[in-house]
């Protein structure tokens, strides 16, 4: 298939067109390499992908309508997975602004690219955050999701609403994937395991919020790209037993699906902290504190339909997680 990917140079993003390229696909990566984070580290995961014969980069923004449309006109892609996104709850605090042009006027530029262009399939990223206010465990994508605790959620649930009128008015097939806590090598140095590592080594104090009561359900990036596959492969169908009347957010009478991708097995964050101690070899100097405005005290995901559709569910556990990520940081930066 010929793919294309938005948000190429991110976390995701890299290493699905890593696999996506491994298995024959050709894939147009489209980043623009801002610098919410370190742009090394985003041009280092490029580096990993580029020099392959069936990659083609476009370093423009999905919120640029001209260079989309353009783009999407020259390249007439089979299908899309859309992972570009302004990230990170605490920062939409900051700056809401930066949220509404990637992730509401940017996902409409794919929208209106896929409708135009004869799209197979979009798939999205979505985002555990759009569970928000909600406490009932685990997390289901068949229930409300109406009470978003950030900006950052707020444009997340917006994406999923546009999607579904775009499979609606114009029968585009869409899957919006909630990802998990996703982490890992080559992981994204604004999450927590990251700056974790690097304060530790340090001998650094790390901010510990919720005073360590925090539970998620932490995804190793391998569980995550191989659930974004899985997905891609089954274009998303309509439900023939949708009922208005008694109306299921995780699908429609549309060629509409929403999944979760989460390891289904949330863990406290200080026993991900211990871990991660035993694998640094160092104890944590840590900072107790509140919890912070958006964050949310527990995720936990039902994977169930996961399961049930695509015959996957992540499974890698923290231990494994946590100790591939740790060598891979101590090789990268030479600690």
């Amino acid at each position: 298939m010929k793919v294309l990917i938005t948000g190429s140079a991110g976390f995701i993003g890299s290493q699905l067109a890593l696999r996506l390229l491994e298995r024959g696909d050709e894939i147009i990566g489209v980043d623009n390499l801002n610098d919410y984070y370190d742009v090394s580290l985003k041009e280092a995961r490029l580096a990993r992908i580029s020099s392959h014969e069936n990659f083609t980069e476009a370093r423009i923004g999905i919120e640029n309508r001209p260079a989309m449309e353009a783009l999407f006109a020259e390249h007439k892609p089979n299908r899309v997975v859309n992972l570009a996104a302004q990230a990170g709850v605490r920062y939409s605090l900051e700056n809401p602004h930066a949220y509404v042009e990637s992730n509401l006027v940017g996902f409409m530029n794919i929208l209106e690219g896929c409708r135009h262009n004869g799209v197979e399939h979009l798939v999205y990223a979505s985002s555990s955050s759009v569970y928000g206010a909600n406490t009932h465990m685990p997390f289901s994508i068949h229930n409300n999701v109406d009470h978003p605790l950030s900006m950052y959620a707020a444009t997340k649930k917006a994406n999923e609403l546009m999607a579904h009128t775009y499979s609606h008015l114009y029968g585009l097939p869409t899957t919006g994937l909630r990802f998990f806590t996703v982490y890992g090598p080559w992981g994204r140095p604004d999450m927590a395991l990251f700056l974790f590592t690097r304060k530790i080594l340090a001998g650094e104090p790390i901010d510990v919020f919720n005073y360590g009561k925090h539970r998620r359900d932490f995804t190793y990036i391998d569980d995550i790209v191989e659930g974004v596959i899985r997905t891609l492969d089954k274009v998303a169908e309509p439900n023939p037993d949708w009922n208005g009347k008694h109306p299921d957010p995780g699908t429609s009478n549309a060629p509409y699906r929403l999944y979760n991708i989460g390891n289904n097995q949330p863990v406290e964050l200080m026993h991900y902290i211990k871990v991660l101690e035993d694998c640094l070899g160092r104890k944590a100097e840590m900072n107790m504190l509140p919890l912070q405005p958006g964050d949310v005290p527990d995720t936990y995901a039902d994977v169930e339909d996961l399961v049930k559709d695509v015959g996957y569910r992540p499974a890698t556990s923290v231990e494994d997680g946590v100790a591939r990520f740790v060598e891979w940081y101590r090789d990268y930066y030479q600690v």
